[in-house]
C-alpha cells in the first residue's frame, strides 16, 4: 500500500509540474506577443545603435468631424486624438485657449519640462494635404512634423522632417533654413512670407507619393523629393547626417518606415505658440 502511495504522490507531483510549466510557457509566451505587439525592437547594425518603435493604438478617424474632403483634427474644443510624444496623455502645459492649442511659455528651452514636450496627432498618415494656422510670441520657435514614428526614449525630430514655425525677427538664430516654413536644417523657404509675432499665418505641407510642398500664407514656399538620392544628400548636409547622427540618418533616409507613413506632431520649443484650424485631406 505504501509503495502505491508513493507511485500517486509522484504521479501528483509530476503532474503539477508540467501543469505549472506548461503556464509558465503561455504566460511568457503571452508576454511576448504583448511586448512585440507595444513595441519592434530594431538592433543595433551598421554603426545604427539599437532602437524601439512604439507600437500603440491609433484613433479611428471615422469619429473624427468632416468638413467636405478634410478630417478636422482639432475642433478648438477638446484634445480628441491628441497626446504626449512618448506619453499616453497630454502634457498640461499644452492647453486649449480662445479655440487654438496653446503651448504656455516654460523657460526651460526645447522640450525641457516634464509637464511639457511634444505632441502628436495618434494616426498615422500616408499621402494628405496638412491645413493650420499659427502664431507665435515675441522670439518663440516651433515646428510641425510629420511622417513621424514614435521612438522610444528619442525625440520626434529624430523620425521626423520639420516644417519650422519661428518669429523670423526677433528670434536670435533666424537665418537661412532656420526661418519659418523652411526645411529645418535643410531647404529655406522662398518667397519668405511670414507674417510679425503675434499675427496668425496660414501653414501647409503637402505629401503625395514622396513630394513634398510647404506653404505658407498662400504660397509654395518649398518643395522637396522623398526617398531619392537628393533627399540623402540633403540629409548628409545637415545636422542628421550618417556621420553625426546615426541613428536620425537611418530614420529619416528611411522615412516613414516599410509603409511611408507617420504621426503628425507639433513642437514644444520652450516658447509661446499656438495652433488653429488643423484639418487634413487624405489623398490616399
Amino acid at each position: 500500500m505504501k509503495k502505491l502511495n508513493y507511485l500517486l504522490v509522484g504521479l501528483l507531483a509530476v503532474a503539477t509540474l508540467t501543469t505549472a510549466c506548461k503556464k509558465k510557457a503561455a504566460d511568457a509566451a503571452e508576454g511576448a506577443a504583448c511586448c512585440s505587439k507595444s513595441e519592434t525592437e530594431v538592433p543595433e547594425a551598421n554603426g545604427v545603435p539599437a532602437y524601439a518603435i512604439l507600437n500603440k493604438p491609433q484613433v479611428d478617424l471615422s469619429k473624427f468631424a468632416k468638413d467636405g474632403d478634410w478630417i478636422v483634427l482639432f475642433d478648438g474644443k477638446s484634445f480628441k486624438g491628441w497626446r504626449g510624444y512618448n506619453k499616453d496623455a497630454m502634457p498640461s502645459r499644452w492647453v486649449i485657449e480662445d479655440g487654438s492649442i496653446k503651448f504656455s511659455k516654460s523657460g526651460g528651452g526645447e522640450a525641457q519640462e516634464a509637464d511639457g514636450g511634444d505632441i502628436m496627432f495618434d494616426y498615422k498618415f500616408k499621402s494628405f494635404e496638412l491645413s493650420f494656422d499659427w502664431k507665435v510670441a515675441k522670439g518663440s520657435n516651433s515646428g510641425v512634423f510629420f511622417l513621424a514614428q514614435e521612438i522610444k526614449g528619442q525625440p520626434i525630430y529624430i523620425s521626423s522632417p520639420e516644417y519650422q514655425i519661428l518669429d523670423n525677427a526677433y528670434y536670435p538664430d533666424a537665418h537661412g533654413n532656420l526661418k519659418s516654413a523652411s526645411l529645418f536644417d535643410m531647404i529655406p523657404a522662398a518667397p519668405q512670407n511670414a507674417k510679425p509675432f503675434g499675427e496668425w499665418n496660414t501653414g501647409g505641407i503637402l505629401v503625395y507619393k514622396g513630394t513634398v510642398v510647404h506653404k505658407q500664407n498662400g504660397a509654395n514656399v518649398v518643395e522637396y523629393h522623398l526617398w531619392t538620392p537628393q533627399w540623402t544628400e540633403l540629409l548628409q548636409k545637415s545636422k542628421f547626417s550618417q556621420a553625426k547622427w546615426p541613428l536620425a540618418f537611418e530614420l529619416l533616409n528611411n522615412l516613414g518606415g516599410a509603409n511611408h507613413e507617420g504621426y503628425i506632431g507639433l513642437q514644444d520649443h520652450g516658447g509661446d505658440v499656438w495652433y488653429r484650424n488643423i484639418r487634413i485631406k487624405i489623398l490616399e
